[in-house]
Formats: structure tokens, sequence, C-alpha cells
């Protein structure tokens, strides 16, 4: 019986994607649910997994091509054999073990393109992808830093040399700058500052975060409280948790929370979904899956679907002070930024404090100043006194 292979359905925001390699060739066998080839999008991998057991007969569409939801890919024969499919006689001898130095690396036809472009070997490279395979930024990465000296110097360049180097945008890349380029166009984006005394979110991290671990199996981190803290100032000002579609201003009665995280693909915003019905241990736990799953490229386009508020740390890699963007369609979005002593006044004295940055980014057509300075401000009096936390207050 012969069976076809088709592209998943994809997220109503998500139209088509980019087949990346096909892990198995025509007439080789393949196991019910072996991933045959992965699909990128502009916000996830998807992995297409065989349907069922057979043989795979025929390849439709090819690496590097772009396919649409329910396209088919190729077909497998559920009633053939490897051995009668293909030409892959059992009693052929085994080839010797090609050296090391011929061996090949998987690389993805984006990274093998340019490695060809920028003379870089991708055999010599150290996969960042998924099963070590090389990925495009992988050879920039290569191709920026200088080479290793080889027994013959390379020739130098030139002087006065102006040396460019022209890459295609990922799939990933492209969306971002779609999608903040239409927040810039579409919402009229504000932004509100506060600075934050970290020392009491800092103390009570250091007094409970040894207990925290052994007793919730995770670490006790910042952007907890960050949440919990987001969380109580929206139930506070519920014009913030809304969005718009259209001439409505819809409200939302649930907080799904953005969280902001790299990736080796780009940035991704997996959702805390219930957040205010989540403890701090279950929010640190989630947060440590997503980090991980955006690592191997496993996040699902369900993770990232979704979300009324998000929050972005800028302060990771020192950042001082920015003005994020929000991500469509929510109406607003926390910044945190890097903490740093400060001197501060404190009931007439001067003294030094661990001090942070906030911005808070709205969407002005339906959040006026004075919803948004208050938010922010009830933001930082839950970090300052997290007592408030438990009080409700």
């Amino acid at each position: 019986m012969i069976i076809d292979v088709k592209v998943p359905m994809l997220s109503e925001s998500v139209s088509e994607g980019t087949l990346l390699e096909w892990k198995k060739k025509v007439g080789e066998a393949v196991a019910r649910d072996e991933i045959l080839i992965d699909i990128e999008t502009d916000k996830v991998v998807l992995e297409v997994p065989s349907p069922q057991a057979g043989v795979l007969v025929e390849i439709i569409a090819q690496n590097g091509e772009t396919v649409a939801a329910e396209q088919v890919l190729a077909r497998i024969d559920t009633a053939a054999t490897a051995s009668t499919s293909a030409e892959a006689p059992a009693a052929a001898p085994a080839p010797e073990a090609a050296p090391a130095a011929a061996q090949t690396n998987a690389a993805m036809p984006a990274a093998a393109k340019l490695a060809a472009e920028t003379g870089v070997d991708v055999n010599a490279l150290q996969g960042s992808g998924r099963d070590g395979r090389v990925l495009k930024e992988d050879v920039q990465n290569a191709a920026a830093k200088p080479a290793a000296a080889p027994a013959a110097a390379p020739a130098p360049v030139p002087a006065g040399a102006r040396p460019e180097q022209r890459v295609p945008m990922s799939r990933l890349r492209a969306r971002v700058a779609e999608r903040l380029l239409a927040s810039q166009q579409e919402n009229a984006i504000l932004t509100t500052f506060n600075e934050v005394n970290m020392k009491p979110i800092m103390d009570l991290r250091a007094k409970y975060k040894e207990k925290f671990e052994k007793e919730h199996g995770t670490k006790l981190g910042f952007m907890s409280f960050f949440v919990k803290a987001a969380v109580a100032a929206l139930k506070k000002y519920p014009v913030v948790n809304a969005s718009v579609d259209g001439n409505d201003i819809v409200y939302h009665g649930y907080f799904d929370i953005g969280i902001a995280i790299g990736s080796p693909r780009g940035l991704v915003v997996p959702i805390l979904r219930d957040a205010d019905q989540m403890s701090i241990a279950d929010i640190e736990q989630a947060i440590v899956d997503y980090a991980k799953k955006a690592k191997d490229g496993k996040i699902a386009l369900e993770d990232l679907t979704g979300g009324t508020f998000s929050i972005t740390n800028g302060g990771t890699f020192g950042s001082m002070m920015s003005t994020p963007i929000i991500n469509p369609p929510q109406s607003a979005i926390l910044g945190m930024h890097a903490t740093k002593e400060r001197a501060v006044v404190e009931n007439g004295q001067v003294v030094v404090r661990p001090m942070m940055y906030l911005a808070l980014s709205y969407d002005h057509r339906i959040i006026d100043g004075r919803e948004a300075v208050l938010t922010l401000v009830a933001i930082k009096d839950a970090l300052e006194d997290p007592a408030r936390l438990l009080l409700d207050l």
C-alpha cells in the first residue's frame, strides 16, 4: 500500500516552511514514527515522522524547497521491504572505513551554500544543530574567526581591501524582522521607565536558594519574581493585559506571560500559560525546560502561540537600558536590565544599592500613560517588598 508523507498542520500564524535535509534516501526502509525530515518555519523546526513502517519509494519535495501545510513530501510503500525495493545486497563487502579527514559532517543547505561561498570547511566544524548538524550560524562564526595557522599561511588580504559577506536571512530572522517592523508601524509605542532596588529580592534568594533547590529540584532565579510581580500589576490594571482587535479592545481574563529566550536560531518567546496559577517553582522549572528546548531546537508551535504580556531580559547581556518592542498582538512588554550598584538616597542618606532600570513599552492606542506608569510602579513595589505578593497588596 502506498501512503503519502505530508507536511503537518501549521499554526494560523505560520503559512509555510523550508525543508532542511532528508534523513532517508529512496529505497531505504523506515520505521513508524521515524523522523524523515525537518521543516524550518519562521518560529520553530518541525520534525516530520513516518506515518507507517515501510520503504521510502519516492521523494517529491527536495531539500531547501518551500512547502505548505498538508503538501505531499514523499511516498512510502508499506508492503515493500528494503531488500526488494532498493539495490542494497546484503552480501556486498563493507567498504573500508573512510579516514577521518574524508568524513563529512551533516550540514544544512544554507550552511553548505555559505561554506562554499566563504571557503569554510564544514568537516572541521562542530555543528550546534540537532544531531551535530552544521548550521549557517556555525559557518558564519567560523568565517568570522581567524583561521588556525596552517603549514602554509594563507595569502594576506591586500592593503585597503574592503571585504564583504552577503548571506540570506534565515526564515526565523526574516519573520522576526517582519513582525518587529509591523509592530512599530501598527502600534503607537511609548515607553516609560523606572528603577527598582533589587536588594530585597537578592537577599530573599540568597537566604532560601539552597533549600529551594533541594525542595523543588530547580534553582531559584529572578525571573519568577518578575513574572509574579507582573501578574499582580496586570490584575490591577487589566488594560495592560488586553489587546486590540480592529476597533475592539479584548480584555483577557487570563495571564499568559511570554518569556523571551535566546536560541541558536534567534529569539523565541515561549508562553507561561495561566502564570497566575503557577508557583515560583513551577515558573522556574518551566523557564529551564523552555531554555533547553530552545537550545535543542525542540520548541513546538504551541509553546509560542498566544500570550497576553511579555518579559524580556536584556540584562543577561549587560544592557543598562533599552526600549523593548511590543510582541503583537499584545499591548505591552516589560524590559529588564543589568543590576548595578549605584548611589541612591534613602531617608536622607546616600547608600549603595543594587539597582535595575525597568522599561515598560505599551500601545498608547488603548493604554494611557497613567495606567502604564502605575503598572510599572506596581511591579517595582512588589519587587522591593515581596511580602506584597503574598498579601495581594
